[in-house]
């Protein structure tokens, strides 16, 4: 009779925190279920009449249990002594974060964060490969796309996010994760039949130099937990939810899920468009001097940039030893001259560092660069997303921004920290065009398929942040006619395509990476470029799909925008303007020429009038794209 009384207890205690809370999003059309158990907190993920998430675990150092909740408006929060979880339900997206209660900091061992799909649906995978120096958690952060089902994702590697999962009546889920400023950034593997689950690089205990051309600075040695000191909100864990592809290139995760700005005057923060040297390695001609990494090379640069209303040049590496900033820097480049020269001209210096070089003397050097006048460092071979590097990172802003320094991060995945330090003008982590210097071909073409990658970022990497993808070729090539050259690189696909880029992809501080030579001898396109601004008043998606096409508008005062890039595939799209103001308007169209399938490097250049709700037929070659500026 005490067993039977006990048990009864036992069950009945166990009801008692047991408990399902329901929240729906603000049309009513994506639901979030959450479980709290007495030893175990699930979530579940609905849209209209479509399952997104079946239940899914949570967790923090195990498991979360004993956890009570309330509803208010579109969130759930429940919450236990240690630990409350925050649940929302948006329109576009159900989201969830951890927040370590109490004032006492905390080491997080491990995190639990699950994500299992209704059914085996077709996944765009963004695997991690190429690890520097072989350590599992060090890499660039720049991944193709794997298209394959949920099970059929390799077991043993490890994916980064946004990752995206297509679901039935055309519909689209979305894993990512925002708000990692000092927690490590989330990766993904396989879970289970057709789900994923978060993994994160632990903490490190001892580093070497190492990476490619030992510019890193590689973990040997990690902790068995993930972070360390942790007090407060911890990263969200998104799942976003359209209906149509083009919704995702308005879904400004950032914005939504960032941290707050941590600088109170930014009107020192000047984005603008970059002639860059390395890419077409400073090939310059026609000029009465030794092109390379010289004083009268990067005068030069200067010089075109002027001409042509660009507001930077980078000096990319190079100009520095890998060892320090001030040290025993390249004899042939004469800073002291130079930086009075580009200010004349009104343009301004930014320059390359590693990020192992970068932290020796960051206060230092920083302010010694600053006072000479240099607008900004791009930091480069982070390669990691570890707390570790997370904490540097935001540390290297928050130095920057009292220097009024711009910074571009390379080998790095945003996840807000653009938010808080908006100086941080740009990110690398994507494909960009650097490939093209070294890709190899396979059979009758390049091994990869760039202009499907070109057409899938604006809805996947962008998601997350701006992208230093780094267009501009004047070199284009067909795909039979494509072949990798470091020194004389070429681009997959049309000019038009190149040039739609500068519309398409989000990046405040845009280069031009072409030689300057070459953009002289194609004024006409370097003409339109330099028109195109790199931050935007509004924007608005006009058609597309992952993987295969976009068009889209953008705003910056009254002039709007548009640009449209495909795939391989040519195709005929219809856009509406119905975006634009009362009255005529003039377009000035940058578009494939008729022979552009045949000689990449073909384009046409027209005007048209364009009126309110009219409607335009773009015809876009393969891997072609196309323009307009419309006032």
């Amino acid at each position: 009779m005490r067993k039977l009384l006990l048990f009864t207890f036992w069950l009945a205690a166990t009801a008692a925190w047991a408990k399902d809370y329901q929240v729906s999003s603000p049309d009513g059309l994506l639901t979030v279920i959450v479980h709290a158990g007495q030893d175990r907190l699930t979530w579940e993920v609905r849209h209209g009449s479509t399952t997104i998430l079946t239940p899914s675990e949570i967790g923090i150092n195990g498991t979360l249990a004993k956890l009570k909740g309330k509803t208010e408006g579109h969130t759930v929060t429940v919450r236990n002594q240690q630990y409350s979880v925050e649940f929302r339900a948006d329109d576009d997206a159900a989201a969830y974060r951890i927040t370590v209660n109490g004032k006492k900091p905390l080491t997080i061992d491990s995190e639990t964060a699950e994500f299992n799909f209704a059914d085996d649906y077709q996944a765009f995978v963004p695997y991690v490969n190429d690890n520097r120096s072989g350590e599992r958690y060090c890499y660039s952060f720049e991944s193709y796309y794997d298209e394959q089902p949920l099970s059929k994702m390799f077991t043993d590697s490890l994916a980064i996010n946004p990752l995206a999962v297509r679901l039935p009546e055309g519909k689209l889920a979305v894993v990512a994760d925002m708000g990692a400023v000092d927690y490590p950034g989330m990766f993904l593997l396989k879970n289970g039949a057709h789900g994923l689950k978060a993994a994160f690089a632990p903490y490190p205990t001892e580093e070497t130099i190492g990476g490619y051309a030992r510019l890193n600075l590689i973990p040997t040695r990690r902790a068995s937990y993930i972070a360390k000191d942790v007090k407060g909100a911890l990263p969200w864990r998104i799942v976003l939810v359209t209906r149509q592809d083009r919704q995702l290139l308005t879904a400004q995760l950032p914005e939504r899920f960032g941290p707050q700005c941590q600088i109170a005057d930014t009107s020192w923060i000047k984005p603008g468009k970059v002639a860059w040297d390395w890419w077409n390695a400073t090939m310059l001609t026609g000029v009465p001097f030794r092109a390379g990494m010289n004083t009268d090379t990067y005068r030069y640069y200067i010089d075109f940039a002027a001409k042509n209303h660009l507001e930077y040049i980078i000096i990319d590496e190079g100009w520095s030893t890998d060892e320090s900033l001030r040290s025993d820097l390249n004899p042939d480049i004469d800073l002291l001259s130079l930086l009075p020269y580009a200010q004349k001209k009104g343009v301004g210096i930014i320059l390359w560092s590693s990020w192992r070089n970068c932290i020796n003397n960051t206060e230092e050097d920083f302010k010694y660069y600053a006072s000479l006048g240099v607008k900004g460092f791009k930091v480069d071979f982070f390669d990691r997303d570890d707390q570790a590097v997370m904490r540097s990172a935001w540390q290297i802003a928050q130095c920057a921004a009292r220097h009024h320094l711009l910074l571009d991060y390379h080998g790095y995945r945003p996840t807000g920290i653009q938010k808080a330090w908006p100086n941080i003008v740009n990110f690398e982590g994507v494909k960009g065009l650097e490939n093209s210097k070294w890709e190899p071909r396979s059979g009758d073409g390049p091994l990869h398929n760039q202009p499907r990658y070109d057409v899938s970022i604006p809805y996947l990497r962008q998601l997350v942040g701006p992208l230093d993808y780094t267009p501009g070729a004047m070199s284009n090539a067909t795909r039979p006619q494509f072949f990798g050259n470091n020194d004389h690189p070429m681009s997959q696909g049309t000019r038009a395509h190149q040039v739609a880029m500068y519309t398409i992809f989000d990046a405040p501080l845009q280069m031009l990476a072409d030689s300057p030579s070459k953009y002289i001898k194609e004024q006409e396109t370097t003409n339109f470029i330099s028109k195109i601004p790199t931050t935007w008043d509004e924007v608005v998606p006009l058609d597309g799909r992952l993987g295969q096409y976009v068009a889209v508008a953008k705003r910056k005062g009254n002039t709007w925008y548009v640009a449209a890039m495909t795939d391989w595939t040519p195709r005929q799209l219809t856009i509406s303007l119905s975006m634009l103001g009362s009255g005529q308007h003039q377009a000035e169209v940058f578009a494939d020429g008729v022979n552009a399938d045949r000689d990449a490097t073909d384009y046409q250049l027209s005007t048209l009038n364009v009126a309110q709700g009219d409607s335009i037929t773009i015809r876009l070659a393969p891997a072609g794209g196309w323009s307009a500026i419309i006032k």
